[in-house]
């Protein structure tokens, strides 16, 4: 390998993860290749723009003809210029809840068939997968191909900690750790990524302990989410708001605070426990805990929807003529990404009730659910029963609230995150509600 700052680097996939990390190492100084199949993002990052939904990213995109930026839809024309490929490609679930592993193995396949003979490139894993993916579905491929593992290739892997629309950790500035069977390699990549963040970058041996570290830390997420998600339908049946408790508990030193909410969402949090839990699988050891974890956050926008449908007919709105507005339809605030969010299950569990749902998102114009009306702008909402705040952005906590309170046919508001001053929205004359409390 050369030297960490004379390589080339590769990123295959230039999403949400990949574009950052090609801009990251670009500012860093490389000479950086970036990949993607899809000819709409190619020609827009070539144009210099941004085509993921990070506002973050909206500025940063390197200028038509920038030095040391090359852009294309082909692996075999990339790869072959690179000293390390960085492989970040999406790993969903499918339709039953399995590990989709599609992705990471076809983009291997890609980049393994692309490589030059006695180059010994360094192939590096970046997204999420459960412990033994990249050798289980890299080390095939090697073997088919013909290719050696310290002769033509070395296989790597480090998870991404990337968090869009979080400027304080973006690539640049985040921890990452590195699993490699070649500790020699693996100190190159220490090297290598110790000029992308300012944060520490750490050896920490064989890939699976790499790839159980980055399964694990959202895992560890869902877990927490799913305590307050559940106290948060006991308690309001006990007569107690589940945030007057989460405030009384954290004024103990030890005590980590979440917040419940209508769902998870996302391509991490919702997606990670079903790798983990079918490796458990895998080996013969249950995983209940986070299996049982999965299934409250999984089921929260159902009720959610129940507890709507109990708010229409309290307030004597026909469930067949109700219209319920949902603000904000991305799964977390200020992005612009509708992957698994939450919305898309509650306005489904609407729809299926009779409700009529409309919504309204700043970072969101396109069609987003079958039956599902879309606002462009806020003032074009009227006639609605009850808003359901469900991600957090500036701009629907800055909305304007009065307005929209004399274009309700019944002033209702249900905070699905816990962020607004119901006591304000109250004393307006809204009739105020939220997630956790009575």
């Amino acid at each position: 390998m050369a030297e960490a700052d004379k390589q080339t680097v590769g990123i295959i996939g230039l999403g949400y993860v990949g574009l950052p990390t090609a801009i990251g190492f670009h500012d860093a100084g490389f000479e950086v290749w970036g990949v993607d199949i899809s000819e709409r993002t190619v020609s827009m990052v070539r144009a210099g723009e941004n085509p993921t939904g990070d506002p973050d990213v909206d500025d940063i995109v390197p200028a038509p003809g920038a030095p040391r930026w090359n852009i294309t839809t082909s692996t075999a024309e990339a790869v072959p210029h690179c000293d390390v490929v960085l492989v970040t490609v999406p790993t969903p679930v499918t339709h039953d809840l399995k590990p989709d592993l599609t992705y990471v193995e076809a983009a291997g396949r890609a980049v393994f068939e692309s490589l030059p003979g006695g180059t010994n490139t360094v192939v590096v894993l970046e997204s999420t997968v459960y412990p033994g993916v990249t050798a289980e579905t890299w080390l095939p491929l090697l073997d088919e191909l013909g290719l050696v593992q310290g002769v033509d290739v070395t296989i790597a892997y480090c998870p991404e900690r990337f968090n869009p629309g979080d400027p304080a950790h973006g690539v640049r500035s985040v921890a990452r750790v590195i699993g490699c069977s070649d500790e020699q390699v693996g100190a190159s990549l220490v090297a290598l990524y110790s000029q992308l963040t300012s944060e520490d970058v750490r050896y920490v041996g064989r890939l699976e302990v790499a790839e159980a570290a980055k399964v694990i830390e959202n895992v560890q997420r869902d877990l927490n989410i799913a305590l307050v998600n559940e106290l948060a339908r006991i308690f309001p049946a006990l007569g107690v708001d589940v945030e007057d408790v989460l405030s009384a508990a954290a004024t103990k030193w030890n005590f980590h605070r979440y917040t419940p909410g209508v769902g998870v969402g996302g391509h991490c949090i919702p997606v990670d426990p079903y790798y983990m839990i079918q490796r458990a699988a895998n080996v013969g050891v249950p995983a209940n805990l986070i299996t049982a974890a999965r299934g409250v956050n999984r089921s929260m926008p159902i009720h959610v929807a129940g507890v709507i449908r109990d708010l229409l007919f309290e307030a004597e709105v026909p469930a067949k003529d109700a219209r319920v507005l949902l603000m904000g339809w991305s799964y977390k605030a200020e992005v612009g990404d509708p992957r698994e969010t939450p919305a898309e299950p509650l306005a489904e569990a609407l729809l299926e009730k009779g409700v009529k749902v409309g919504v309204w998102d700043p970072h969101l114009d396109e069609p987003l659910l079958d039956g599902v009306t879309v606002h462009r702008v806020l003032g074009d909402a009227d006639g609605y029963d009850l808003v359901v705040l469900v991600t957090a952005h500036r701009a629907c906590l800055e909305a304007d609230w009065a307005s929209l309170h004399q274009r309700m046919r019944t002033p209702m508001v249900y905070d699905g995150r816990r962020v607004l001053d119901l006591d304000a929205l109250t004393s307006d004359g809204w009739k105020t509600y939220a997630v956790g409390r009575p």
